[in-house]
Order: structure tokens, then C-alpha cells, then sequence
């Protein structure tokens, strides 16, 4: 017979980390180049049973919900913490970080579109929230005449995005990365990142 009372404190801790394991295990495995990963494979990288599992995750796609939002949470979480002497170096450093959250999330991303579809709201609303962080930095660094004003994020953010599918290790992709960052200066301010 079910209890009516509510799960205790420490149960309620329990619970959370066994999630926080869980999504922990997954974004790791996910991490690995062509991941072919099972729940059963997540279930036993994170020390938990396949019962914790499903009760967290009812299944692989809600899993895939819960890290590709994870990502993003960090994503908006970090436009409050990147630092810089000038609003363009924060919106820069802010940049690098958008580019290195593109390359965590691809993996996670592409299994997530092909079980849902584009059209699954996780990626319209995660879409909103990563533009609504990123564009106060964006603003701030325009009106400093530090980012030229002739692009908006949405463009800037395809050219992150763009640049983040090129294949090629680090040393190849990065040089590219710091290009075209440079050239979001206004025109005779561009100088190395």
C-alpha cells in the first residue's frame, strides 16, 4: 500500500542524485565518438538499476530531453559567468563557449531528432532561451561599439554553428573559430581573440 506522505528529505537526495549519476553516466557516454549506447549500458555506467533508471527516464528519448537541456542550462548559465575586460570579450568569450556547447550537444542532438523530430518543443524552447541569454551580451557590445551592429545573433550564431561542422580535429577547426570571431569587430578594431 502506497504512503500518502510526502518522499522524506534524504529520500528526496537519494533520488536526485541517482538522476544527477545517471545523466552524469549518459553524458559521457554520449560523449564518445559513434556512441551506440543502451539505457542498460547508462543504467550500469552510473551504478544504478534499470528500475532507477526508467523511473527517472521512462525512456531513451526523455533521457536525450533531459541532457540536451542540461547542456543549455549550462550554455545560460555561463552568460553570467564569462568575464572579460570589454562587453565584446564578454560576448566573445561568450561565443567560445556557445561553439564548445554546439560540439558537446551534436551527438545527443542528432539521436534526438531522429527519435522525435524537428518539431519536438525541447528545441524551439531551448532555442529561445540560448538567443534570450545571448542577445543582452550582444547588445551591450554593440552599443560599445565593440561588435559591429550589422548582425544580428541569430546570424552570428549560424556562423558559430557553421564553423562547428567542418570536420577536422582542434588545431584545424580553432584557427577558423578566431578568424571569423575577429571579424565581428567593427571594420579597422579587428585584431586577434
Amino acid at each position: 500500500m502506497a504512503s500518502d506522505q510526502p518522499p522524506s528529505p534524504s529520500r528526496r537526495a537519494d533520488a536526485e542524485r541517482n538522476r544527477d549519476k545517471i545523466l552524469a553516466a549518459a553524458r559521457a557516454a554520449f560523449a564518445e565518438p559513434r556512441a551506440q549506447v543502451s539505457m542498460a549500458e547508462i543504467s550500469r555506467r552510473a551504478g544504478v538499476g534499470m528500475a532507477t533508471l526508467y523511473r527517472n527516464f521512462p525512456g531513451r528519448r526523455e533521457l536525450l530531453e533531459a541532457l540536451y537541456t542540461d547542456e543549455v542550462d549550462a550554455l545560460c548559465e555561463a552568460a553570467k559567468t564569462v568575464g572579460g575586460e570589454t562587453q565584446g570579450a564578454v560576448f566573445i568569450a561568450w561565443l567560445h563557449r556557445f561553439f564548445a556547447y554546439f560540439n558537446s550537444k551534436h551527438e545527443i542532438a542528432t539521436e534526438l531528432l531522429a527519435q522525435s523530430g524537428s518539431d519536438n518543443p525541447v528545441f524551439s524552447e531551448n532555442r529561445h532561451r540560448v538567443l534570450a541569454t545571448g542577445r543582452p551580451l550582444l547588445v551591450a557590445a554593440q552599443e560599445a561599439h565593440e561588435i559591429r551592429d550589422d548582425l544580428t545573433l541569430e546570424q552570428i550564431g549560424d556562423m558559430v554553428i557553421a564553423i562547428a561542422t567542418i570536420h577536422g580535429d582542434a588545431e584545424h577547426v580553432e584557427p577558423i573559430l578566431r578568424a571569423a570571431l575577429d571579424g565581428l569587430r567593427p571594420v579597422g578594431d579587428a585584431e586577434p581573440a
